[in-house]
C-alpha cells in the first residue's frame, strides 16, 4: 500500500450518492451497490467529493486502484476494506477489472461515534485502507458479514434492517481490530489505554442504567478520582461529561429512529421522570427533545424504509 500527495483544486462537492443531486436521494439509511455499477459510468474514476452525514465502506474483492483522501493518494488491492467517515473529501481511480461492493449508510447507525475515546472511535474517525490477509479468520468474517449485508439489501426480506445494521457493525469492529494490531505491536498500549477501552465498553452497555461514576471506577479497580484523571488526560473530558455525552447520543438515536412519544423515549432510556429527561436533554443540546426530533426529521427527509 503506497501513499503520495495529490493536488487539491476546486472546492469539494457534497453528494448523498456520487453524481446525484436529487434531494430524494437522501431518503435512505443504507444503500448498497457493486463498485463497477457506478464507477463504470464515470470511466472508472470517482472525482473528489464528500458525504455530509454518511459513512462508506468499500469491499474490494478484485482489481485494484487508488483512493484519494483529500491530499493523499493510497494504493489498494484485493482483499481490502476502505472506510471513509462523513465530511472527508475522497475519490477513487479504479482498474477496469475492479470488483466488490460499496455500502453507504447514515453515520448515526454506526455502533460507535467517530472520534469517541476508544480504539474503534479512533478507527472510524479517519479514512483508512485495511488489507485482509489470506487465511485470516477475522478477515474472512469481515467479508462474510459484508456479503450478507449485500444479500439482505437485495433480498428485502423481513428483518433485513436488523441484519444489515448488525452485519455492518460486526464488519467494522473486526476491521478496526485488524487495523489496530500492527499499531499496538509498534507503539504498545499502556495501562490507561486499557482503562479507557474498558470504560468505553462498559459505558456502552450500562448507559441506560444511569450508573454513577463510582460504578465504573469500581469495575476498573481504581478510585473515582483516578478514573476522572485518566479520562481527562486521554480525552479532555471527565467521567460525568463522558457519561452525559454518551447518554445524549443514545437519546438522539432513539428520537430519530424509533417511534413513540417523548415520554416513551424517556422511559426506554431509563428516565423515570419525563420532565427531568426533557430538562437534561435541553441543558445538554440547547433544544427540547421534540424540537430536536422535528428538526432532524425534516433535515434527513422521510425515514420510511419500505421493509
Amino acid at each position: 500500500m503506497t501513499k503520495r500527495k495529490a493536488l487539491l483544486a476546486d472546492p469539494i462537492p457534497t453528494y448523498e450518492l456520487y453524481g446525484e443531486d436529487d434531494p430524494s436521494g437522501s431518503r435512505f439509511w443504507v444503500h448498497c451497490e457493486t463498485i463497477p455499477a457506478r464507477s463504470a459510468l464515470h470511466h472508472w474514476e470517482i472525482g473528489l467529493h464528500r458525504h455530509e452525514r454518511y459513512f462508506q465502506i468499500l469491499l474490494v474483492t478484485g482489481g485494484s486502484g487508488d483512493a484519494v483522501f483529500e491530499g493523499e493518494v493510497v494504493r489498494f488491492e484485493p482483499l481490502s476494506i476502505v472506510t471513509v467517515p462523513p465530511a472527508v473529501g475522497h475519490g477513487f481511480r479504479f482498474s477496469p477489472d475492479i470488483d466488490g461492493y460499496v455500502f453507504t449508510f447514515l453515520s448515526s447507525r454506526l455502533p460507535v461515534r467517530p472520534g469517541e475515546p476508544n480504539a474503534m472511535g479512533r478507527f472510524l474517525a479517519e479514512p483508512r485502507i485495511t488489507r485482509l490477509m489470506p487465511q485470516e479468520p477475522d478477515g474472512d468474517l469481515v467479508v462474510a458479514h459484508l456479503l450478507r449485508v449485500a444479500a439482505e439489501w437485495q433480498g428485502r426480506l423481513t428483518g433485513r434492517t436488523v441484519l444489515m445494521e448488525t452485519g455492518l457493525a460486526a464488519a467494522l469492529a473486526l476491521t478496526a481490530r485488524l487495523a489496530a494490531q500492527d499499531r499496538m505491536e509498534l507503539e504498545g498500549v499502556d495501562d490507561n489505554d486499557r482503562r479507557l477501552e474498558a470504560f468505553s465498553s462498559l459505558l456502552q452497555r450500562e448507559v441506560r442504567n444511569h450508573r454513577p461514576a463510582s460504578f465504573y471506577a469500581d469495575a476498573l479497580g481504581i478510585t473515582s478520582t483516578h478514573l476522572n484523571r485518566v479520562l481527562k488526560a486521554k480525552t479532555g473530558l471527565g467521567t460525568q461529561e463522558l457519561i452525559a455525552r454518551r447518554l445524549i447520543e443514545e437519546t438522539q438515536r432513539e428520537l430519530l429512529f424509533t417511534p413513540g412519544s417523548i415520554k416513551e423515549v424517556a422511559f426506554r432510556l431509563g428516565f423515570s421522570d419525563p420532565a427531568y429527561f426533557s430538562r437534561f436533554f435541553t441543558r445538554q443540546t440547547g433544544m427540547t427533545p421534540a424540537a430536536w426530533r422535528a428538526q432532524e426529521q425534516t433535515r434527513l427527509g422521510s425515514r420510511e424504509e419500505s421493509l
